[in-house]
């Protein structure tokens, strides 16, 4: 039976001009896409069957690394026309990512307005709102009437990146409100747009971090949201669609980074990509376990006289460290979100400290109860279950502690926070549990 990709390509192979016209015109591009991988032919075979405009959209929808290798199919000519058609934002993108000769080539084929506008684009982090913002946007002036409004949609057709809001500006540019589309299409015609317009508008500074930015659109649930410079100037807009992407590519960064892989690492890359991305963090994790080990051996004796410790540090160990990378997990992600400040730091602290002693508790009586009738001695209950106390507490403040630190000397709490978090839990608990079994060593002989 054959899938819906082959439905399509057959279609495609056999269209004719009128067909493949009204094809376009209903055919989502991410379905081209992926009827494209399963092409055992040329691609541009099939490509050179639509019009440049649909062939853009194509290229706005495929992957970073994907956009130029779909456009290098084309003449230098064809290209030009390609990209004119695209959104500003996705071709800022891959001229972000190819060598400097082929960025210049395509470069000084555009018109002048359009290149600069380009390279204005080029000149932001590819992280900051700068980066991510597009300027295909709708602006009128706050002194037109709303029939004026309306007649200037109509002239200007626009083929703005969001339909949703319209912007109010002066003649400087100046962001001065926006105007819901359903506002102007239930206002009366002679009303003007500043009568209308809502001027309290949430707008993003154009250097701010995607990250921030993408904590901003979750804060307030708009599809699109105005970039603007010092000076309130309209630079740009940034929309939800935009936003998704990095919001997916920020929660993959960290959850990487929490297991010491390189985000960039893909499931289906070398083993040699696979080494570079695991084995640095492998050594730093080496390290950390050879400094647990040392701990371990200034206690020699005291294990040689009571071999069953050994039996049960682990588990002091392994629970703190699961302990404390749940907090750490929640901080980072908080971190990420923007979900904690100074306000509230004292109070989850004070929530976290008290988890980590209940669980402490708990966890200390039963593993307490378990080791004692197991070496059939109260104080060797008394010791394992007061290390995991202890441990439990210290996974929580660690969990909570390192993160923050981490942050504020600019360095990603998801890359560094569970390896020294780790090491605290493995360290600390190692150290009290025999600690106090060595304080103890003459009840437990």
């Amino acid at each position: 039976m054959k899938t819906k990709e082959q439905i399509l390509l057959e279609t495609i192979e056999n269209a004719t001009l009128e067909e493949i016209i009204e094809l376009s015109e209903e055919l989502h591009p991410v379905d081209l896409l992926e009827a494209l991988q399963d092409y055992e032919g040329n691609s541009k075979d099939l490509l050179d069957k639509f019009p440049d405009e649909y062939i853009a959209m194509v290229i706005d929808e495929a992957e970073l690394d994907e956009k130029y290798e779909i456009l290098s199919l084309f003449p230098q000519k064809q290209k030009q026309e390609i990209i004119s058609e695209m959104s500003s934002d996705e071709l800022a993108d891959m001229l972000g990512t190819i060598d400097e000769e082929s960025q210049r080539n395509l470069l000084d084929g555009m018109e002048e307005d359009y290149r600069e506008e380009m390279e204005e684009l080029l000149s932001y982090s590819p992280e900051t709102a700068g980066g991510l913002m597009a300027t295909e946007y709708i602006a009128v002036k706050e002194s037109m009437s709303i029939d004026e409004t309306l007649k200037f949609l109509r002239d200007i057709s626009p083929n703005a990146e969001t339909p949703y809001y319209i912007y109010v500006t002066d003649d400087h540019k100046v962001l001065k409100g926006i105007v819901p589309i359903r506002s102007i299409l239930i206002s009366e015609p002679k009303a003007l747009v500043k009568d209308v317009m809502v001027q309290n508008v949430t707008t993003i500074p154009i250097d701010m971090d995607q990250e921030e930015v993408s904590n901003l659109f979750q804060k307030y649930g708009y599809m699109a949201m105005p970039v603007v410079d010092s000076d309130q100037i309209l630079m740009g807009v940034i929309t939800l669609d935009d936003i998704i992407e990095v919001m997916s590519d920020e929660h993959t960064e960290d959850l990487y980074r929490l297991a010491g892989l390189d985000e960039e690492e893909e499931v289906d890359g070398t083993i040699l990509d696979s080494i570079k991305s695991r084995l640095p963090w492998l050594i730093v994790n080496l390290g950390t376990a050879m400094l647990a080990s040392t701990v371990v051996r200034l206690f020699d004796d005291t294990i040689g006289k009571v071999v069953a410790l050994a039996v049960f540090m682990p588990i002091v160990a392994g629970m703190g460290g699961n302990a404390g990378t749940q907090t750490l997990t929640l901080i980072v992600r908080g971190i990420a979100l923007g979900e904690i400040d100074f306000e509230n730091k004292k109070e989850i602290l004070k929530k976290e400290s008290l988890v980590g002693l209940i669980h402490g508790v708990i966890l200390g009586l039963i593993v307490a109860l378990i080791a004692g009738l197991w070496e059939q001695n109260l104080v060797f209950g008394f010791v394992i279950g007061a290390a995991m106390l202890l441990n439990m507490v210290i996974a929580a403040l660690a969990g909570f502690f390192i993160p923050l630190l981490l942050k504020k000397l600019n360095i990603d709490p998801a890359l560094a926070s569970s390896v020294f978090v780790t090491t605290m839990t493995d360290v600390l608990g190692f150290s009290i549990f025999l600690g106090l079994a060595t304080v103890l060593i003459r009840y437990l002989i």
